[in-house]
Parts: C-alpha cells; structure tokens; sequence
C-alpha cells in the first residue's frame, strides 16, 4: 500500500469535491409557508447582508412587505444579524402572503442558526406564527358553484 500523495490531493481537486478540513462552515436552511406563499431561506456566516429573490432587503419595493419582513431581525438585534448573511426564495401567493412565509423562513432559521431558546422565547411571545406558522387555508370551491359558499339565488314569488 502506498501513501497518500500528490496524486490523491490532484484526484480530488479535478472531482472538484475538497472537503474543509480546518473549521466547518455551519450553514442553516429554514422554509416558511403562508397560504401558497412558499419561502426557503439559507444563512451562512456573514455581514450582515439580506437578499429576498436577488433583491437587497432594503431596496424592496412595498413598504408594509419591507417590515414585515425586517421583523424577525430588529427582535433579534445587530450582533446576531451582522454575523450572518441570509439568501431567501420566495414564490407562490400575493404579496403580504409572501412577506409572511420570508419572516416565518427568518426567524426559524436564525433559531436554528444561534440555538438559542431565548431568541425563540422572544419570536414567539412577539408572534407565535413567525415560528409555529398560520394553518388557515383558503377553502376550495364547491362543484357546481362560483366559490366556496356562494349559492344560487332563491326566489319565493
């Protein structure tokens, strides 16, 4: 048997598969839902820096949707935002919805991130759907009708 060599370490780097042997990168991944509304968000050590669909958190263009979305890092404060970078997709639903489920993708993943119960404490008492989410569904539409309780009109006379 021969020692590792050179040729083991020129193997790997062409497979393009080098393993960090140093210190691991820890990297969270967290999904949030509302309605249709589906958000995946991934946090890695950073600055600090939040992206929602390729777009700087502080450049999107609803307002209501910006905070919405801000909640979960102004309840968790500068010193454990500005240590990570957060990359959120959202598709699906409207709006708000959408806002819903990146700030439900947030706060669990910076839960799951820092392992804080602390932090959970302080979603949860703040909101409890930022971690445990909204079960309300819109109801589905019945046969032979244009929605879900809409009847035809009766008429007596």
């Amino acid at each position: 048997m021969s020692q590792p060599g050179p040729q083991a370490e020129q193997q790997r780097l062409v497979l393009g598969a080098k393993v960090q042997q140093e210190k691991p990168i820890k990297i969270v991944i967290a999904t949030g839902k509302r309605k249709t509304s589906i958000a995946r968000a991934v946090i890695k050590p950073g600055k600090g820096r939040v992206w929602v669909n390729g777009v700087p958190i502080e450049l999107w263009p609803i307002e209501m949707a910006r905070w919405k979305m801000m909640e979960p890092l102004l309840l968790a404060g500068k010193e454990i935002v500005s240590k990570v970078d957060i990359r959120v997709n959202v598709k699906g639903g409207g709006v708000m919805s959408q806002a819903d489920a990146v700030r439900m993708a947030i706060a669990r993943g910076l839960v799951a991130y820092t392992g804080s119960e602390l932090l959970r404490e302080i979603f949860e008492e703040y909101d409890r759907s930022m971690i445990a989410g909204d079960p309300r569904q819109t109801e589905p539409e019945k046969p032979m009708r244009r929605s879900a309780r809409r009847r035809w009109q009766k008429s007596y006379r």
